[in-house]
């Protein structure tokens, strides 16, 4: 049915172009030719009701021709739309999921010796995985329930943990319902478990600090490392955040980054 419509769609365009050619090479050449007229104007000596008859028709050529091209233009920017929140959905579904499996991994090595953390541990995950999987599909989340999210992350990682850690989250919301991107500072947080908790044995410490008005939200995050544990080479992580930043909040986010004297430290500010 569709081939049938473009078929004829086409048949149409190409019979208008025709005639819309043919109107005025046809007066032209009869004007010249048969009545010997060695210049022509443009329906001088035709009755007035030809005239608003071809005004009309070239006036209704100009109307589709308007209309055509906002149709297309508006057909790119929906497909352009769709294109940039297929790569966002794909790059979401990049976020933590060795977290997960190492997480099972350790799951299973516990659940023969501590049955009741273990199981602590399990209804943790679950909420973890279930927000990650449900509202991570989403365009938007209440930054309150990514606060959550974060907050639920760590009490995760303090109760798995034998050592002692120094872990602080201030957070102040001017508004409850600000809105965000989901899964966006969970990266953050978890390079500073991954690269420097995880391979410290003491003095371990992560800082974090979110401060959300109506005009911006900054987050900041620090942590020490161990300089002789750094990875070969650099994860996809800090690449899948810049590129979400780029396609959901361009010329409206900063990223700085600064390593030095065994600290990391991360500042990113998004722009309402």
């Amino acid at each position: 049915m569709s081939s049938i419509f473009k078929r004829n769609h086409w048949l149409l365009t190409k019979v208008l172009v025709l005639i819309s050619i043919i109107i005025p090479v046809g007066i032209t050449v009869y004007e010249s030719i048969i009545n010997g007229q060695n210049s022509v104007v443009f329906l001088a000596d035709y009755p007035s009701a030809v005239g608003i008859v071809i005004v009309i028709y070239y006036a209704f050529l100009l109307v589709a021709g308007i209309i055509w091209v906002i149709v297309q233009l508006k057909s790119l920017l929906v497909l352009r739309n769709e294109k940039m929140k297929s790569e966002l959905l794909h790059l979401q579904s990049q976020v933590n999921p060795h977290f997960f499996f190492n997480m099972l991994n350790n799951l299973y090595g516990m659940v023969g010796k501590d049955v009741e953390k273990s199981k602590a541990l399990i209804l943790k995950l679950s909420d973890l995985m279930r927000y990650s999987i449900y509202e991570g599909e989403k365009t938007e989340v209440s930054l309150k329930e990514e606060v959550a999210y974060l907050k639920n992350y760590i009490e995760l990682h303090q109760m798995r943990y034998q050592k002692k850690i120094d872990v602080s989250f201030q957070v102040y919301l001017e508004d409850d319902s600000l809105k965000i991107l989901p899964l966006l500072f969970i990266i953050l947080l978890e390079n500073a478990f991954k690269h420097g908790v995880e391979n410290l044995r003491e003095d371990a410490y992560i800082h974090i600090n979110l401060n959300a008005t109506k005009e911006a939200i900054d987050f900041e995050i620090e942590n020490n490392f161990d300089t002789s544990q750094l990875p070969a080479q650099k994860g996809i992580g800090l690449k899948n955040l810049k590129r979400r930043l780029a396609l959901r909040y361009p010329k409206k986010h900063t990223l700085e980054i600064t390593n030095s004297n065994a600290i990391f430290k991360v500042k990113l500010q998004l722009l309402k």
